[in-house]
């Protein structure tokens, strides 16, 4: 059977401390009012197991104290000052248990839901990594909290830069300097700084943006109630390509500028 250690630790040195101040005060020296000392050790005992905990240890310090006081004194019994003095130690004993166990628990709750909140964020991260809608969450700086999996492959990110957190504007200046657009590249900038605005002001309306690779993928934006947005890229190349004339193919290629390196895209 594993005993907790963090609940006993507290009566157990209260009790220890008791019993070592009432044998030096009888055989060797005059000891001081030892309950400065109680007092530090419930606080003790509630930090590390709480308020059962820190209860035990005041019960351990009251009664040790008045053991104390009848072993310090000369004559038998108690005084009224030593009565006060119990009352108050009793009382400052309670208050520092209920205190100091409250706010361990208020601790312990706050980390276990921290937990399960990073639990949580880490299937969320986890389950978003397996779809093949590329996602991106944005903070209200418009810097990249999250990139999923599917971002990544289609726009050629590195992890490396895909984790440092890259604002909005890099990501598309490193579609555009991969050449991932098929765009002409005098019209870049003008994308760019179009893109950059709807994502500012929180425009949802969706727009269709073709790669260099023939991929087409619908972009939307959603604006977030902390200020950030989260960016959707979802696949539709099926639902557009399917109306490309195949005996035109070769005009396609062409206009996506394999061979010459051009890009063209199509909102």
């Amino acid at each position: 059977m594993k005993v907790d250690w963090r609940a006993i630790f507290g009566p157990i040195l209260t009790a220890a401390a008791a019993l070592i101040a009432i044998v030096v005060d009888k055989h060797f020296t005059v000891v001081p009012n030892p309950a400065p000392l109680f007092i530090c050790i419930v606080a003790l005992a509630g930090s590390l197991s709480g308020l059962v905990s820190g209860l035990i240890s005041a019960a351990v310090a009251v009664a040790a104290s008045a053991l104390f006081f009848l072993y310090h004194r000369s004559m038998p019994g108690y005084q009224t000052a030593d009565l006060i003095r119990l009352a108050m130690l009793a009382l400052t004993a309670i208050g520092t248990a209920a205190i100091t166990g409250l706010v361990r628990k208020r601790m312990v709750d706050a980390f276990a839901w921290q937990r399960r909140h990073y639990a949580t964020a880490e299937r969320l991260s986890a389950a978003l990594d397996e779809v093949d809608i590329g996602i991106v969450l944005l903070d209200s700086d418009t810097r990249a909290e999250f990139i999923n999996r599917a971002f990544r492959h289609y726009f050629s990110l590195p992890d490396e830069k895909a984790d440092s957190k890259p604002p909005f504007i890099a990501l598309m200046y490193h579609g555009r300097d991969t050449g991932a657009f098929e765009l002409p590249e005098e019209e870049l900038s003008a994308f760019i700084a179009r893109r950059t605005e709807m994502m500012r002001s929180g425009d949802s309306t969706p727009i269709n943006i073709k790669l260099a690779d023939g991929q087409v993928l619908r972009f939307s934006c959603t604006a977030l109630p902390d200020g950030g947005r989260m960016l959707s890229y979802t696949p539709v190349t099926d639902l557009i390509r399917h109306t490309d004339d195949p005996a035109k193919a070769d005009l396609y290629l062409s206009m996506r500028g394999i061979a010459a390196g051009q890009l063209r895209a199509a909102e």
